[in-house]
């Protein structure tokens, strides 16, 4: 009599496809504006879609997300950070099952010389895409606007010489609300995140406006950053 085997038969399991999933952000016409790719096919259920692939042979995700952006920008971006790993239900354009996803910053210059069929796009007025994609986009912006009083994110879109308005200006696209304006500076020289040059320029009517640099120094004691993101318009 023959014994029974007392394993247990193994469920069948698809194999896990994986997507690196990348969110391009940019000052475009007062707006912060997200980078879409259309579907070279007409036809596709997903007409834009995010820059993505499946990460190549023993590629680490963080070099895919550099290959995307090159390939979409022909340069790096100012900044490139993964958000987070999403393995929800909701439908990627490839069916993957995992999308590692990663948010760039990108200055308005390289901004210019996106690839053909890449087109800037309000993060405010997205049009019809994936649903993971949809969310993807919706993480990158929460995660750059929490990360906003921790880390140089501004800096990275402005030149090395920028004014105290346009810095503002970044500032308010990022977090996606006004400053006031007095509030806002006095912030800038408790957190000591500026220095003046001796550089001026014009800026329309009225006294040119003086040029400042990223030149944060080193704070004493163990006071903590100013959050800019609570100072708010009247």
């Amino acid at each position: 009599m023959r014994e029974r085997s007392l394993a247990v038969p193994r469920p069948s399991v698809r194999s896990l496809t994986a997507a690196v999933d990348l969110v391009l952000l940019t000052p475009r016409e007062g707006s912060l504006a997200v980078l879409l790719l259309k579907a070279a096919d007409p036809r596709a259920r997903d007409r834009w879609l995010l820059p993505w692939d499946a990460p190549r042979l023993e590629e680490p995700p963080d070099q895919a997300a550099m290959r995307l952006s090159r390939g979409v920008l022909g340069s790096p971006p100012a900044a490139l950070e993964q958000i987070a790993a999403f393995g929800d239900g909701r439908r990627h354009p490839g069916e993957a099952q995992l999308s590692v996803s990663f948010v760039g910053l990108v200055p308005h210059g390289p901004a210019e010389q996106v690839t053909d069929g890449a087109v800037w796009v309000d993060i405010d007025q997205l049009p019809l895409m994936a649903p993971r994609h949809r969310v993807i986009v919706e993480a990158a912006v929460d995660v750059v606007r929490k990360r906003i009083d921790q880390s140089p994110l501004a800096f990275r879109l402005l030149p090395p010489s920028f004014t105290l308005s346009e810095l503002q200006s970044i500032y308010e696209l990022l977090l996606g609300r006004s400053l006031h304006k007095a509030s806002f500076r006095r912030a800038l020289q408790a957190a000591f995140l500026v220095e003046p040059t001796d550089e001026w320029r014009s800026e329309g009517r009225g006294r040119p406006a003086q040029l400042y640099r990223y030149a944060p120094r080193r704070r004493r004691g163990s006071r903590r950053g100013v959050r800019f993101d609570l100072i708010t318009s009247d």
